[in-house]
């Protein structure tokens, strides 16, 4: 379950930093058509909030891996 959360956690968190750099930058302009907010239509007008919030949800993700594989330590110590 850690490594699927892991690669997740990081897709979205690449997501969302990539969408705020394009978004507030204009970096990244050759990857403009692979980042999720300028691909959903309902997000137009919205792309810092959508960046921020996925970004969040990735770190969310990655966090939640890293308290899964401590209390799987646990658990196998006994403690």
């Amino acid at each position: 379950m850690k490594p699927v959360l892991e690669v997740f956690g990081w897709l979205l968190l690449m997501q969302g930093v990539g969408g705020l750099l394009n978004t507030l930058f204009g970096w990244w302009t050759w990857a403009h058509d692979l980042l999720v907010v300028n691909q959903v239509p309902f997000l137009k007008g919205y792309e810092v909030f959508a960046s921020i919030v996925i970004g969040v949800l990735g770190f969310v993700l990655l966090a939640v891996a890293e308290s899964l594989a401590g209390s799987a330590k646990k658990a196998e110590d006994g403690t």
